[in-house]
């Protein structure tokens, strides 16, 4: 009697134990990414004691004392570009993250005649550098994406690839950038200044590791023409939207 009662109790606690883990398995535990990320590339992103004004220009002490990372490869990581070799470096402050882009290039396509204090919607179809940026890694679905042009032509949007559409453009980060263009050695740079506050983060410290990967987007004609760049490939798709992708930002002193 007593051995058959305590198979019935285990039985039972077994059953409950079971639903339990079934339950924790169906929903998302706060803290936990939904996907690990698989992006092995690093951008160490150096604290700057002073507020930078972008301007487009390079030679600032800044940019001389900070690592860059390097890539010409296309987003698949099969083909290479010299012709559109790209250089990144970035750095923060308590109140902002910047990042500077140097460019080679063969030719430029933009967007001719517009106004680059408007935003740009599709600034994607032309000539243009991108960060996508997530400073809270637990939420892999959830970036930010910031776009600029040769002609200083802007775009950012909020990404959530739990909703559809997954990209809001009415979202408006703040952030200011400025251009250059040296026709003569065929290199363009930018300047992003992102007030952290506008991604909601709250505290900046070194040692916080943040998620991002680096884009560009080069020449004219349909996209099978065209060359896209990323920093931390994705072998698996066309798409620059694959967030477990990601290569780290870490904060640094």
């Amino acid at each position: 009697m007593f051995a058959s009662t305590t198979r019935l109790w285990l039985a039972a606690v077994g059953l409950a134990t079971f639903t339990v883990l079934a339950i924790l398995a169906a929903c998302p535990v706060a803290g936990v990414p939904e996907q690990a990320y698989s992006g092995s590339v690093e951008l160490e992103a150096r604290r700057s004691s002073v507020e930078l004004v972008p301007d487009g220009d390079l030679a600032k002490p800044t940019w001389k004392h900070t690592k860059w990372v390097e890539f010409d490869n296309d987003a698949s990581g099969k083909s290479h570009y010299p012709e559109a070799t790209t250089r990144v470096a970035s750095v923060w402050t308590e109140t902002h993250i910047y990042f500077a882009f140097w460019n080679r290039y063969d030719s430029l396509n933009i967007y001719d005649g517009e106004d680059p204090k408007t935003e740009r919607w599709q600034l994607w179809d032309r000539d243009v550098v991108e960060v996508f940026l997530n400073p809270q890694p637990d939420r892999v679905n959830h970036y930010f994406e910031f776009e600029v042009a040769p002609n200083n032509q802007w775009l950012d949007l909020e990404i959530d690839k739990n909703k559809d559409p997954f990209n809001d453009p009415s979202w408006n980060s703040g952030f200011v950038h400025a251009t250059r263009i040296d026709a003569e050695h065929h290199i363009w740079t930018a300047e992003m200044r992102i007030p952290l506050a506008s991604m909601n983060v709250k505290e900046t410290h070194p040692g916080m590791q943040w998620r991002v990967n680096l884009f560009r987007a080069a020449g004219k004609g349909a996209d099978d023409h065209r060359k896209f760049l990323a920093w931390s490939i994705i072998p698996e798709g066309k798409t620059f939207h694959v967030p477990t992708r990601f290569g780290t930002l870490k904060l640094v002193n």
